[in-house]
């Protein structure tokens, strides 16, 4: 009779079943990983699109949009009448035929776009009831632009319309005006308006005053002269010379009347870009397509479909290379808290199949030993932990992908596969590396007998090389280097990690022989254990290290970021908050902003901004002071401080002076000389101290000098300097006047962070730096569980020779303190190398503010005495608590199982 064939239980089954609770510990493992993984790459995603997005916005459609013009053609050049490819339909042709060729490059908003006809120079309106500033008649510029219709809401009268004779001789012609126009210009329903043409004078009689549907949109703000006059300056010196410049806009159909003013009249299309759904990762493509509209392909393309002469131009292309060079600053940076998270991710995979593998190590063995090939257990073990590694990527992935919309998915993916593999191959591969093999006996794996191999040592030198290189690189080349910038932070931790494992057994065992004199046996035994240090103890030292160090060095990134914010902030406000005028203030201005919330003092300084030494010809900003006032505001904000005496000279000839070291190059210590106000009088000063900065002149030369010498159409307070505690800046503007500028520190210092790209990315390494310290405390706590049950054994023998528990448990905690101390001393020195060796070649500037055209200069990495201390303080507090806890739960268990023969420990 055959028997029945045995039944062979799945692997797989059989292991989840046996062991739930490390399948789930594992998949939540590889989950919570993937998730922040895949999470990192969709979060500079979307702040770098962001990031671009609000400086397409923040420049405006007269930067953005696409321009093209076209000047007025001569006889001869195309054969036919210049006035024909003025004509409205020819012009609406044309702006069909170039419409693809711009959409091709950069994507066009259609509805905000427009085209028409305009002059490159305003034409004199002479009309009496014009506002004339200084005397010289306003200006005004005919405008015609397609879609006036649907662009307006008219608030008073009607649109224009192109009645009688429409063409270059016209006499007269209908046009609206913007209500802004209309007000500034002193324009009513009705008004005629006189200007020069070809062959006399042209009336323009306006039949509606309009006020924008969108103001800020491309349509208005391309040519803001169209919705906004302006108050324009002649370039002539001496007094100022002004005058007020508006725009007439006229039908779409008078294009011809435009031709006929004599004023060089040009044709334009305006192509608005459209900002929505731009990406960062896009920039580059876009800057090419824009240099291909300027002056490559795609110029031939539309000449070829309007006219010969045309020409194209944008600030599209500025706007993308300015975010580009702002990205490429910060990228970096980034790159480090990514680089040092990843290192300590991949080492807490690695720990936790080693842990997974240690537990298992009889089991594994006994399969070695009854003819499992290696590639068989390989299989095995990929499968099983395949199955709750794989869907817990999956999760993790979605997780991302729901958490953070919107972004690129290919980097994200890639990230999370690289977690799942990470998370099944650590266990296999760890146990293929312990059993190549078939053993009777498990090895010791202390560092009493595992020696350093010629092959580590080959590694290490090698790594060593890497590090001496990124740094050498990287100091060198900035933060041009690339990845080199994310990697020597890194990569300097883990030659630190690999050199304090080799130095500590031989400082421990130095230690233990001193101990061995002392009373007692534990605090020798605990000095003799934790210098017999497993060989898989560099896991957790590199992943303590690599976390400390790019703590470290993340945490002085961030504080030197906010001390240049700071700096940059006082450094154009001159004090807690600040009034500017072009004109001397109210004379009871001072005490009610001093009686505000939040003001503790005003300092009234008289700024004249075109004060001429008389032997020299630039302009130099004087300032007039009251000095007791000002050297407290001085030392107060620490911005040059002097003392009152330095100002205060008993000289009737000559007004002691604060200046700017150009200023004290140019006209010498010491050396009396004349300088000519705006209103032509003359004081003469005399240098006596020199400063780079000063409160009230925050940008450039300076002098400054007592008021109290000056000639009192110049003594005059024209700026407040205020300091407080938090100034009420809403109270402020209330209280000024309307011609005053009102500045706030707190607001100012909150300005340079505004950018999404900055932002964003400061959030991002903060994350960072939190997964990475989190992982690390992860990396602590498996090294405690591996060598727990070998330590339980250890108590259970030694409480069998008289040790009593309270001994147990110091002896547990000593045991674990000297590695929790050597990585705390060893991250702190190491973050501090770090950046002290990095720092030349890393400028904060990019990532701090906005723009590195700033008074603060080149922001400096400096180490920052926190962020070095107190990771490395916490790591030995949490070892502590760990251990203890560990300590107090082995002693209360039963000694009985350690205790039997034979049995796994």
């Amino acid at each position: 009779m055959r028997s029945a064939p045995a039944v062979v239980a799945p692997w797989v089954r059989t292991r989840l079943r046996a062991a739930p609770g490390a399948a789930l510990a594992l998949a939540l493992l590889v989950a919570l990983t993937a998730c922040l993984a895949a999470a990192l790459p969709r979060a500079v995603d979307r702040y770098e699109d962001a990031g671009l997005r609000q400086a397409l916005d923040q420049e405006g459609p007269d930067h953005t949009t696409v321009r093209a013009t076209s000047s007025t053609p001569e006889y001869g050049t195309s054969g036919e009448d210049p006035a024909v490819p003025f004509s409205p339909g020819v012009l609406e042709r044309q702006y069909r035929k170039l419409l693809p060729v711009v959409d091709g490059a950069v994507p066009v908003d259609r509805a905000r776009s427009a085209y028409g006809v305009t002059t490159q120079e305003g034409s004199t309106a002479t009309e009496p009831w014009l506002p004339r500033p200084t005397g010289l008649p306003a200006e005004v510029t005919l405008v015609a632009q397609s879609g006036l219709a649907g662009h307006v809401r008219v608030s008073e009268g009607r649109l224009p319309r192109a009645t009688g004779r429409v063409d270059a001789d016209a006499r007269r012609t209908e046009a609206a005006v913007s209500t802004a126009t209309a007000k500034t210009l002193h324009i009513k329903l009705g008004s005629v308006i006189r200007v020069p043409s070809v062959d006399g004078l042209l009336s323009v009689r306006i039949t509606g005053i309009v006020a924008p549907r969108d103001p800020a949109g491309a349509y208005w703000s391309t040519v803001p002269l169209l919705r906004t006059p302006t108050l324009e300056r002649l370039p002539d010196p001496g007094p100022p010379q002004t005058y007020w410049h508006g725009a007439l806009l006229l039908s779409p159909k008078a294009t011809l009347t435009v031709m006929g003013t004599g004023r060089n009249a040009f044709r334009y299309w305006h192509f608005a870009a459209d900002t929505r759904g731009r990406h960062a990762h896009d920039a580059g493509r876009l800057r090419s397509a824009v240099a291909s509209l300027e002056s490559g392909p795609g110029l031939r393309q539309a000449r070829s479909l309007t006219d010969p002469d045309l020409d194209v131009d944008t600030g599209l292309d500025d706007v993308v290379i300015a975010f580009e060079r702002l990205r490429s600053g910060v990228a970096p940076l980034v790159g480090v808290a990514a680089a040092g998270t990843a290192t300590v991710a991949v080492v807490v995979l690695v720990m936790a199949g080693g842990l997974a593998a240690d537990r298992r190590r009889a089991e594994l063995a006994l399969l070695r030993a009854r003819g499992v090939s290696l590639p068989g257990l390989f299989g095995r073990l990929l499968a099983e932990t395949a199955v709750a590694a794989v869907p817990a990527g999956t999760v993790g992935l979605a997780a991302a992908r729901v958490l953070l919309p919107g972004a690129r998915d290919a980097y994200a993916v890639a990230a999370a596969l690289a977690v799942t593999l990470a998370g099944c191959a650590a266990l296999p591969l760890h146990a293929a590396l312990a059993h190549r093999s078939v053993r009777l006996t498990v090895p010791r794996e202390d560092m009493a007998s595992a020696r350093p191999s010629r092959r580590r040592t080959v590694a290490e030198l090698t790594l060593l090389v890497l590090a001496a290189g990124s740094v050498a690189t990287l100091r060198g080349r900035g933060t041009s280097a690339g990845q080199l910038v994310s990697l020597a932070p890194v990569l300097t931790g883990v030659v630190a990690a690999l050199l304090l494992l080799r130095v500590y057994p031989l400082l421990l065992r130095r230690l233990a022989r001193p101990a061995g004199r002392l009373r007692g046996a534990v605090a020798p035994l605990s000095l003799v254990r934790a210098g017999r240090t497993r060989a898989s103890a560099v896991l957790p030292l590199l992943a303590l290290l690599t976390a400390l160090t790019t703590a470290a060095f993340g945490g002085s990134v961030l504080a030197g970021v906010a001390e240049a914010r700071d700096d940059a902030a006082l450094l154009t406000v001159g004090a807690d908050a600040r009034l500017d005028s072009a004109t001397a203030l109210p004379a009871g201005l001072a005490a009610r902003v001093r009686a505000l919330p939040g003001v503790s003092g005003v300092t009234p300084a008289a700024i004249t901004y075109e004060a001429t030494p008389t032997d020299g010809v630039e302009t130099v900003p004087l300032v007039g002071v009251d000095p007791p006032a000002y050297a407290g505001l001085t030392a107060r904000t620490g911005l040059g401080a002097i003392t009152a005496d330095q100002l205060e000279g008993r000289d009737p000839h000559s007004l002691p002076a604060l200046a700017s070291p150009a200023v004290a190059r140019n006209h010498g210590i010491r050396q009396p000389f004349s300088v000519r106000l705006a209103d032509g009088s003359t004081v003469t000063v005399r240098i006596t101290a020199v400063r780079d900065r000063t409160p009230a002149a925050t940008a450039g030369d300076f002098l400054v000098v007592d008021r109290a010498g000056l000639p009192p159409s110049a003594a005059r307070p024209t700026t407040l300097l205020l300091t407080g505690a938090h100034p009420d800046a809403a109270a402020l503007r209330r209280t000024a006047p309307a011609s005053a500028t009102t500045r706030v520190l707190a607001e100012e210092r909150a300005g340079y962070a505004d950018s999404p790209l900055q932002a964003g990315a400061g959030r991002v390494y903060k994350a960072a730096v939190a997964a990475g310290a989190g992982f690390a405390v992860l990396a602590l706590l498996l090294a405690l569980l591996r060598a727990a049950p070998e330590r339980a054994a250890l108590l259970a023998r030694l409480r069998t020779m008289g040790l009593t528990r309270a001994q147990g448990r110091r002896l547990l905690v000593l045991e674990s303190l000297p590695q929790a101390l050597l990585a705390a001393a060893g991250g702190t020195l190491t973050g501090w190398a770090a950046i002290r060796l990095l720092s030349p070649g890393i400028d904060l500037t990019t990532i701090a503010l906005a723009s590195s055209q700033t008074p603060v200069g080149r922001a400096v990495l400096r180490p920052d005495a926190w962020s070095l201390t107190l990771p490395a303080l916490a790591v030995v507090a949490l070892a502590a608590a760990v251990a203890t806890t560990q300590a107090w739960w082995t002693t209360r268990r039963s000694s009985v199982r350690e205790l039997r023969a034979g049995d796994p420990q």
